[in-house]
């Protein structure tokens, strides 16, 4: 078995959109891991929404290791050992308390704890944490909000989600201090079901070039 490759400086740097995956048969994991890389999307977050999420992680983890897989929705110190454990290679939660983000530190892996206000994201400069995930961006103000967080918070980065589809993302992407965007619009629960991985890797490939469409390649 070829082992995975270790987990990334940066997850907001591997490619303009982080697929954002709910998955409740551990059987799809694989394949959908395979498309999305296929389709140029190496960066994939599980949520911890489903029972088999854990597993999800472990097969990918094991079976395509050219996917940077993570776990999404994590909310307690107990998820973040059992993540990593299972091989999530980073860490995005919703939210943060202090020990959850002591727990994501010492898990080894990179991490981006959620915020929606501008406390929040002063709090995280503070204890020298600079990537963030912004949610839910639509309804925390979306571009306008994060634009206007650029000016008096300049080392602050960005992983918007919430929200965003393939319309709204390049407008997300123009933004200097946005690295990639969160969104399930390249994984249809339809397509997943029907096992449609053909269509997840073209959906995959026009998310991937979203950087270049949007004139956004840094």
């Amino acid at each position: 078995m070829t082992s995975p490759a270790p987990s990334p400086a940066s997850v907001l740097d591997l490619a303009p959109v982080l697929p954002v995956v709910v998955l409740s048969d551990a059987a799809d994991a694989v394949p959908l891991a395979r498309a999305l890389v296929a389709g140029g999307l190496p960066a994939i977050e599980v949520t911890l929404r489903t029972p088999a999420a854990l597993d999800c992680i472990r097969v990918i983890a094991e079976e395509v290791p050219e996917a940077v897989v993570g776990a999404g929705s994590v909310i307690t110190p107990e998820q973040v050992s059992r993540c990593v454990a299972a091989g999530a290679r980073f860490l995005v939660s919703p939210g943060w308390t202090e020990s959850l983000l002591a727990a994501m530190r010492e898990s080894g892996v990179p991490f981006l704890p959620g915020v929606s206000t501008t406390s929040e994201v002063v709090a995280l400069l503070e204890r020298g944490v600079r990537e963030m995930k912004f949610f839910p961006a639509g309804a925390a103000g979306g571009t306008a909000y994060l634009k206007s967080l650029a000016g008096p918070l300049p080392d602050a980065r960005f992983c918007p989600t919430g929200g965003i589809a393939q319309a709204s993302a390049p407008e997300y992407l123009a933004l200097p201090n946005v690295g990639c965007v969160g969104g399930s619009w390249m994984v249809p629960a339809d397509a997943v079901a029907a096992g449609d991985w053909a269509r997840i890797e073209e959906l995959a490939r026009g998310a991937a070039g979203l950087r270049d469409a949007g004139g956004t390649c840094r």
